[in-house]
């Protein structure tokens, strides 16, 4: 009679946790479809936009020149962008680095630490500058990143087409270093095209990564930050969502970000992100699931089903491990279903494009020979998202214990981009009519320069964020 019982109620049980750990992973290729094809975007990129790039830094003197230097040297006007760093608790030379290296450096020594915490009070300092400077928008990043020339311009296209947040492409300055440091690339290529791109194809909402991003300053005004666990970027991201606000990908904006090398330091760096994951998905999922079924939006819904990660690892873990433990029963302790339905080279062909679908991605991204060598220890860094997870959701009560991950990869944006930088903007001035000159810039635009006249005004914002208007643009890739 037990055994009846139990056997029923496990059958139970693993039938629907395999349904949706199928329902969910389909959902996931079902989207990423839509990033196998770039497609070509009307772009405007004369420089209208000012900005505010804000770095929070937390003793990162071996790698903040090459960051500085990197925002020091992107195609845009000069007086159109102000580099701020914050030398948040630093204990090192950070503060005089930056200095040196000409950006304004602001000194914050709180007890409350992590990059939240340092943002929300930089956020502050310049909405009291308001009477003196003015932005358009704010560009976060890391210490340890050095960022595309073109950067500013794509952005500066982005918020003339009306919208109000942006992640830029996250790339990895040091794929090579060790198979830890390759996982992470492999990870961040397929993510970049069959997730961020992909989703952005669909007219869903991005995920914010931390560094790279554009948020206009008005929007921050609006709904303030705010955010402070562990993960801030997936905060911010679910707050927008939340009030119905869509963020978009610039798939050309590159941010080229220091991975870890050593299993010890990507272990201590993803408990953190699940940790906050886990306190982002427990705050955030079921108001956004009601949010997309209320007002019949899917987006909410979407970032609903992308917090839900985590308890999809745990539930696939769950199915291992009352799978492996049966196997020692000499009678079956339960029925598969769902299993049952196909046969078993279905299954083991389901297994297979699991571990070869990302490698499309680096096809799609033109990832380096070399990407494809280390992809043999993908599978590894996979697994080890169960114990992660596990230690996430153990650790999530505790948003205020910040690891810091030390960087020391010290790397110019030239040796990165090399001889596909894009030439410095060049201003010439056009003397054809009035007595105001008219603006002309010569842009690189992919296919040589393109000079195009500066548009007097000022685009407006969308009237409903569902609706993200394009407007007509002046430069065509």
């Amino acid at each position: 009679m037990l055994h009846g019982w139990l056997y029923n109620t496990l059958t139970v049980v693993i039938a629907l946790s395999e349904i949706i750990i199928f329902l969910v992973l389909f959902y996931y290729y079902y989207v990423s479809v839509s990033g196998w094809r770039k497609r070509k975007e009307e772009k405007d990129y004369i420089p209208v936009k000012k900005f505010a790039l804000v770095t929070a830094a937390h003793n990162e003197e071996a790698v903040i020149q090459y960051h500085i230097e990197s925002l020091k040297n992107l195609n845009y006007p000069k007086e159109l962008y102000d580099i701020y760093i914050i030398a948040d608790n630093c204990t090192d030379k950070t503060a005089d680095v930056a200095r040196s290296e000409g950006a304004l450096v602001y000194e914050r020594f709180s007890e409350q630490r992590g990059k939240g915490f340092a943002l929300e009070w930089m956020f502050e300092k310049l909405f009291k500058m308001e009477d003196e400077k003015h932005y358009d928008a704010i560009c976060l990043f890391d210490a340890d990143n050095v960022v595309s020339s073109n950067f500013l311009l794509e952005m500066n296209s982005k918020l003339k087409q009306g919208y109000r947040s942006i992640q830029g492409y996250l790339d990895i300055k040091n794929p090579n270093d060790s198979w830890v440091s390759a996982s992470y690339a492999t990870a961040y290529w397929s993510m970049n095209r069959m997730w961020q791109l992909a989703r952005y194809n669909k007219g869903l909402s991005n995920a914010l990564g931390g560094t790279g991003v554009c948020l206009e300053y008005n929007l921050l005004k609006e709904y303030g930050w705010g955010a402070t666990c562990l993960t801030e970027d997936l905060e911010f991201t679910m707050k927008l969502i939340a009030n119905g606000i869509k963020t978009s990908w610039a798939h050309d904006a590159k941010v080229y970000d220091e991975k870890p090398v050593y299993f010890s330091q990507t272990w201590k760096q993803r408990t953190r992100w699940l940790s906050g994951h886990w306190d982002v998905a427990f705050r955030y999922m079921i108001p956004l699931l009601k949010k997309g079924i209320k007002e019949r939006k899917w987006y909410p819904i979407d970032g609903a089903i992308y917090l839900f990660q985590p308890i999809l690892i745990m539930t696939m873990l769950f199915n291992c491990v009352i799978g492996t433990v049966a196997a020692f029963f000499p009678i079956p302790v339960f029925g598969s279903s769902l299993t049952e339905i196909a046969p078993a080279w279905f299954w083991i062909s389901f297994g297979i494009l699991g571990y070869l679908y990302p490698m499309l991605g680096l096809i799609l991204e033109g990832a380096p020979r070399k990407a494809y060598w280390y992809y043999i220890t993908y599978p590894i860094y996979g697994l080890t998202w169960f114990p992660v997870t596990v230690w996430g959701l153990v650790k999530h009560d505790n948003q205020q214990e910040w690891a810091h991950t030390v960087h020391h990869r010290g790397i110019s944006i030239a040796a990165l981009e090399g001889a596909k930088a894009t030439p410095a903007m060049e201003l010439a001035v056009s003397q054809e009519s009035s007595d105001t000159p008219t603006p002309q810039f010569q842009v690189h635009t992919g296919k040589g320069l393109s000079t195009r006249k500066a548009s007097s005004q000022r685009p407006y914002p969308p009237q409903e964020e569902e609706d993200y208007p394009l407007q007509k643009a002046a430069v065509k890739e």
